[in-house]
């Protein structure tokens, strides 16, 4: 980040001189920028796509020196603690951001923002990309990983909608990289600035799902944790691996080893490693030349057949038409 850039966003606003004398929000978004029916629908403010008048993403400092209180948006917001740390509290959930977190907020999500210091700086970007959701950036990761998905599954559990991610790229200098040229491009405000954001921010969703890790809660029974073993056999070795290997590898009977894995994933060993089969050829498919039978031999499948009607089953689609 240039340092003239970092250097105003250290100066003090009039909105954070006045947060200081008195530690109490002083807020300096326009009365129109909320929705005055949905913050009666939902109890809390709302804003709205005021922000969005003269430029398609936007970004600003979050006033220090006051706790925030909560609120919801129409839009996406993402939050990037440029230095520092701050605490959130995110559709219920706790969170604490250290330096170079980004946290990924879906439209409708609620949060409050704790109190940040005079050596905190917490970076807004409001974006209305329809197409980018979260849905789709889970399934981005999640397509290449039968183990990821059934740890987004325990992470999340029953509650069905995910609406917030939180990525921790401490040591990811990439994704820091782009949010620093995304702010220098807006604070310094050139020609086609916007156009270039709206570049960048592709680049860092993308980024952000090649180096997203899900923070889990340890497993807390033998058999999940033996579950979790198998899965990320599973992830790296589903081209060799199979039931009997692994009832070998860890001392279990094939049939208990069977029965754990189906009551604790929903589903049996063999679907599992078929479905990160297809996930695998789905991926070469799609982003490489190679003959239908050489992708076949690198997910671990001889029967043509079954291949093939694996493939249709998942992807409605014959492999060869997938071209």
């Amino acid at each position: 980040m240039l340092d003239s850039i970092l250097n105003k966003l250290m100066k003090t606003t009039p909105a954070e001189k006045e947060q200081l004398k008195s530690f109490e929000v002083h807020d300096d978004i326009p009365i129109d920028a909320f929705d005055p029916s949905l913050s009666e629908k939902e109890h809390a403010p709302v804003l709205n796509d005021r922000f969005f008048r003269n430029k398609r993403i936007y970004v600003s400092k979050h006033n220090r020196y006051a706790p925030y209180p909560e609120h919801s948006h129409t839009f996406f917001e993402i939050n990037y603690m440029l230095r520092g740390s701050c605490d959130e509290v995110v559709d219920g959930e706790k969170l604490h951001l250290e330096t170079g977190d980004v946290l990924l907020m879906d439209i409708g999500s609620r949060h409050s923002i704790g109190y940040l210091g005079t050596n905190d700086l917490l970076i807004n970007i409001l974006f209305r990309n329809r197409d980018i959701n979260l849905e789709l950036l889970n399934g981005l990761r999640s397509s290449q990983s039968v183990f990821y998905e059934f740890l987004l599954d325990r992470k999340f559990g029953s509650r069905g909608e995910l609406r917030h991610l939180l990525f921790s790229h401490k040591q990811v200098d990439e994704v820091q990289e782009t949010l620093d040229r995304i702010i220098d491009e807006y604070y310094l405000q050139k020609e086609f600035a916007d156009t270039i954001i709206s570049g960048y921010l592709s680049i860092l969703i993308a980024q952000l799902v090649r180096n997203y890790h899900v923070k889990v809660k340890r497993p807390t029974s033998k058999s999940q944790q033996l579950v979790l073993k198998m899965l990320q056999d599973i992830d790296r070795d589903f081209q060799t691996v199979s039931l009997e290997r692994l009832a070998t590898k860890y001392k279990y009977n094939r049939n208990y080893l069977s029965n754990v894995f189906k009551r604790e994933t929903g589903e049996t060993f063999s679907e599992a490693l078929n479905k990160q089969r297809m996930r695998n050829a789905h991926m070469l498919l799609t982003s490489t030349a190679l003959p239908v039978t050489e992708v076949m031999k690198r997910v671990g499948i001889s029967n043509k057949a079954f291949f093939y009607k694996k493939y249709m089953a998942y992807y409605q689609i014959t492999p060869g038409s997938q071209r």
